[in-house]
Formats: structure tokens, C-alpha cells, sequence
């Protein structure tokens, strides 16, 4: 990855790799989850929390990494997945597939996730026997012409008795070209023990998709969206244009929601039923409830809530401030660290003054209050119920209830002033002109 990030940290979906498969687990109420990690990964380490670790020392093959876990799982006898912390697109239902696989009446000691890529190439392929149990896992190098015409390839990932599981590793071998301990080796080894294996096929080959790179990364990435948005659509939410639309792995869109093109979700976003969300909005932290209107061009930052049926305009930003029922703030402001009432109106050019470069003040605006284009709302500052703030102002004093609150320089005008000052002007010009 050419990263000081651990590969499995990187993003999918504002969400690290390994944080996809835990939560799979999750899903799947796995008893007991332990991570193999490198020497050194404290960042991971703490990552992963509360999942337990293991330090494997010497990077020496897939069956050596699961043989650094043998003291977190020494005592348990139920089944293992072994997964890769870089395949965030595993789901919990394939998961589910293994052990059910795992626990049938055939009883096989090892299960293998298996897949049907559109261009094997050089993947290991699954030789299974006619009663579907799996044979042999070939690596492309060794595979006979008739091997290689095999479809079904080796995910790697695998369900296997936990009664077996460390009695078969301690039997792998390391004789090989890399000197390494390849976990692929228990399925031979568990024939060779008169256990069956068996083999379960990925719906999709998208589900065990590596990361190793950039570019699978944006791979990745790019099926992980695919995924969210198609969630999304079953779930009764229009997109107008879906693949410009960008979703986090915690996003939560309710029914009857209209997202625009060109729509952004940052993490912890929730948006209720009935909303209307227009083109290129970006929305991070920010709950959003029923008959809410977005937009174009809005951004709502982290500790935005806006209440039933609030209006948010163009290019307004919202962050950390609560905007209640009906309130609208519809053009070129700005809302942060504060409270707008119900039915408030917020005009055009507003900007709450929250910050003085040592802290953050409130800003509270009462219910049908009307903020008039253009003002300065310096926090702490308080408008009552009812107030109207004129147009222009900079408000640094609290406004009563129903109180018409002015501060800006009083208007004058001049009589001709414009004409003279065009005549005079015009006149210094000609005469800089004459003297070229």
C-alpha cells in the first residue's frame, strides 16, 4: 500500500477493512474473535478492541499466521472462520453459509469458501468429488491442463472443527519454494485423516475481493458503494443518478427519501422518511428528520439536527446546531454552534459569529423569529421570540421578544453627488489623455 497505515486500516466506505469483517461477526454472534497482528501494530491493536490478538513474529504463511493464535484458542472446540482482514466485502450471510456447512450431517472437518471469478487466472482452483465434497486445493502452478480448466477457485477463507483445527497445523510443513506454512495444506492433510472437507461458493466473487493495493482499494471501494446504493434503492429511496452518489457504511436513509446527484454522506448520518436531499449536498454527522428539504449545494457538518420540515438551502452550512420544526435557512449562510426556533427565517448572508479563537459560543434564535439578510450574529447572543433583526446588522446585545433590533450606520443621501462626481472624473481623464 506504500502506507504508514496498516493495510487492513485503509477506508472502505469511511469504515477500516477489518472493521467490516468484525462487524460481520457481530452479526453472526461469533463467541470469541481473535486478530493476528504484526510486531508493532499497536494502531491496530487498538483498532480492534475489545477483539483479542495475536503477534505473529515472523511473517511465515497463512497456516503459521493461525498458529499464532493457538493461546487465545486452545480451549475452544466449536468451529473457527479463518478470515482475511483485507476481503471487506464478506458478508455475514456467506459466513453463515460455512458453518451451517460446517455443522451438516457429512460433518466435514474443513469447509472452503470457493468462488467462480469471470477469468480465473492464476488463482488455486478446488478439485471436488462427485458427491460434492472437496478434494484438493491446486495451486495454478501445479495444476494439471484439465485442472486449470476448473472454474471453482480458492477464496482461502475457511470453517473448520475446532477439534481438529491445531492437530492439523502442526502437521503443515514448510517445504516449499517460500519456506512458508500454507494453511491450504490442512485440506490433504485432513483426507489423508479419512476427514471430509467440503467446499461453499461466494453468491458473488466481489465478496473476496483483496485489497493490496491503491487501486483495489478504489475497487473496493467502488463494490462496497455499489452494494450500499442498491440497499438503499430496495429499501425505498430514489437516486436520481445512484453512481454519484456516495455512502458511508453507517448511513441509515429512511423511505420515501430523494437523494440528487452528486450526494455525499460522511459518517454517522441519519435521515428519517419523506426527505428531499438535491444535488451535490454534503452531509456528515447529521440527523435529519421527516419532510426535510436539503439543498442544492448545502453542507451539513458534524452536530447538525434539523427538525420536521426544515428548509436548508443553497450553499448554507450547518454544524453542531439544532434546527427546529418549520425553520428555514434557505441561501449562503451560515448556522454553527446554535439553536434556531420553530418557524424562524433565517435571510440570506447570515453568519453566526461563533468562534472568538479561544471558544465557541451559542447562538439562540427564538421561535418565528426573522433574521434579516446579511447579519452578524456575535455569540453568545440571544434573538427572542418573535424578533426581527434588519438586514445588514451586526448583533452583539440579546434582542427581546417581538423587539425590531438595527445596527448598522443610519442611510444618507446626497443630492447629485453621482452626476458631479461622473462629470469631474471625466473631465481629469480627457485632460490625461490631451497631454499624451
Amino acid at each position: 500500500m506504500k502506507s504508514d497505515l496498516p493495510k487492513v486500516l485503509h477506508r472502505v466506505a469511511n469504515r477500516p477493512m477489518i472493521s467490516h469483517l468484525l462487524d460481520a461477526l457481530s452479526a453472526i454472534s461469533s463467541e470469541r474473535t481473535v486478530v493476528v497482528v504484526a510486531p508493532g501494530m499497536t494502531q491496530l491493536v487498538d483498532a480492534v478492541a475489545p477483539a483479542d490478538t495475536a503477534v505473529q513474529t515472523e511473517a511465515l504463511g497463512t497456516g503459521h499466521a493461525v498458529l499464532a493464535a493457538r493461546d487465545q484458542m486452545q480451549d475452544f472446540t466449536g468451529d473457527v472462520l479463518v478470515l482475511f482482514g483485507d476481503t471487506p466485502l464478506l458478508t455475514a450471510e456467506t459466513m453463515q453459509d460455512m458453518l451451517t456447512a460446517r455443522r451438516a450431517a457429512e460433518n466435514p472437518a474443513v469447509v472452503v469458501l470457493g468462488f467462480r471469478p469471470d477469468d480465473p487466472a492464476e488463482y488455486g482452483r478446488l478439485v471436488t468429488a462427485a458427491d460434492g465434497g472437496l478434494e484438493a486445493i491446486v495451486e495454478f502452478k501445479d495444476a494439471s491442463d484439465a485442472q486449470r480448466e476448473i472454474g471453482l477457485c480458492n477464496a482461502g477463507i475457511m470453517a473448520i472443527d475446532g477439534n481438529h483445527l491445531f492437530a492439523l497445523l502442526d502437521a503443515v510443513g514448510n517445504d516449499n519454494a517460500n519456506g512458508e506454512y500454507y494453511l491450504t495444506d490442512i485440506v490433504e492433510l485432513a483426507r489423508d485423516r479419512g476427514l471430509r472437507c467440503a467446499v461453499v461458493e461466494a453468491a458473488d466473487p466481489v465478496e473476496v475481493m483483496g485489497v493490496n493495493s491503491r487501486a483495489q482499494l478504489a475497487e473496493a471501494e467502488a463494490a462496497m458503494q455499489a452494494r450500499l446504493r442498491d440497499r438503499a434503492m430496495a429499501g425505498g429511496v430514489t437516486m436520481t443518478d445512484p453512481e454519484t452518489v456516495w455512502l458511508s457504511a453507517d448511513t441509515k436513509i429512511g423511505r420515501d427519501v430523494i437523494i440528487g446527484p452528486n450526494v455525499f454522506f460522511g459518517t454517522g448520518v441519519t435521515i428519517a422518511d419523506n426527505v428531499e436531499i438535491k444535488a451535490f449536498c454534503h452531509i456528515d454527522g447529521a440527523e435529519v428528520a421527516s419532510g426535510v428539504s436539503i439543498g442544492p449545494f448545502a453542507r451539513l457538518r458534524p452536530g447538525a439536527k434539523l427538525e420536521r420540515n426544515v428548509h436548508v438551502g443553497n450553499f448554507v452550512e450547518i454544524k453542531q446546531a439544532l434546527v427546529e420544526e418549520g425553520a428555514k435557512v434557505n441561501h449562503l449562510s451560515y448556522v454553527g454552534d446554535a439553536r434556531i426556533g420553530p418557524r424562524a427565517n433565517v435571510g440570506a448572508g447570515t453568519i453566526t459569529c461563533n468562534y472568538d479563537g479561544f471558544f465557541k459560543e451559542l447562538t439562540d434564535i427564538g421561535a418565528d423569529a426573522f433574521i434579516g439578510s446579511n447579519t452578524a450574529l456575535v455569540a453568545p447572543v440571544k434573538v427572542g421570540d418573535g424578533a426581527t433583526v434588519g438586514a445588514g446588522s451586526v448583533i452583539t446585545s440579546d434582542v427581546e421578544a417581538d423587539a425590531l433590533a438595527v445596527a448598522r450606520g443610519r442611510q444618507k443621501s446626497i443630492a447629485g453627488w453621482a452626476s458631479a462626481f461622473r462629470k469631474r472624473r471625466k473631465a481629469e481623464k480627457d485632460a490625461a489623455k490631451a497631454k499624451k
